[in-house]
């Protein structure tokens, strides 16, 4: 847990979240997520969600599913809590979800409002509840980091990323690098912070020997 009075304990998450499935879009526990919310039935699905325990799961539609209509989802995604909300005039939400843990979709439901509700299944991640530090190669890790960056023309705070405890840096590099979709997958599905940043570093160092043409191609 991070210590905030909001925080969920396990026995609080609840049996059944809502889903939104975007494309190439990851969350990870405890970090955050900006949302650009428009279409009427997300609405809906925000305005249901705030009541208590505020939680959204975020889920991937299968490789070349798209995101239209209601298209076939992985069965791991990760909830969310409404951390941040704003009302545009032009009728859209502005909210920010902060990861809580890890879930597995046991069954969907019937559709309510137009969103898709699902039975969300906890058990194989407790942990995501409590961060996690250490157990990771940080040389290799800022050593594939930094090819990657200068490819990216990124410019970077190495003081600052220094700084940065280990599964927020390994948390955030996931989220924000342009990996994709079964990448992002994968680093969603890694079993403990370890194995992320293993898979992290695989593919930061795997960009970084690729050919300008095809990492021009390919984010």
């Amino acid at each position: 847990m991070t210590g905030s009075p909001f925080d969920l304990a396990f026995e609080e998450l609840p049996p059944v979240i809502p889903i939104f499935p975007l494309t190439g879009v990851l969350l990870l526990p405890r970090g955050r997520m900006p949302l650009n919310i428009f279409e009427p039935r997300y609405l809906a699905m925000v305005s249901d969600a705030l009541a208590f325990p505020r939680l959204i799961g975020m889920v991937q539609p299968k490789e070349g599913q798209g995101d239209a209509g209601n298209p076939p989802v992985y069965d791991i995604g990760c909830a969310g809590r409404i951390t941040g909300f704003g009302e545009i005039d032009d009728g859209r939400y502005e909210i920010t979800l902060t990861g809580v843990a890890r879930f597995a979709i046991s069954e969907e439901l019937a559709l309510v409002k137009g969103y898709r509700p699902v039975r969300a299944d906890w058990t194989r991640f407790r942990s995501d509840l409590t961060p996690a530090e250490g157990g990771i190669d940080r040389e290799r890790l800022l050593g594939a980091l930094k090819p990657y960056l200068k490819r990216h023309k990124v410019k970077t705070d190495w003081d600052a990323i220094a700084r940065t405890p280990d599964e927020r840096l390994v948390h955030s590099l996931a989220m924000v690098c342009p990996f994709a979709p079964s990448e992002k997958q994968g680093l969603l599905e890694a079993e403990g912070l370890p194995a992320r940043a293993r898979l992290l570093t695989a593919l930061l160092e795997m960009a970084g020997a690729a050919s300008p043409e095809r990492a021009d191609v390919r984010h």
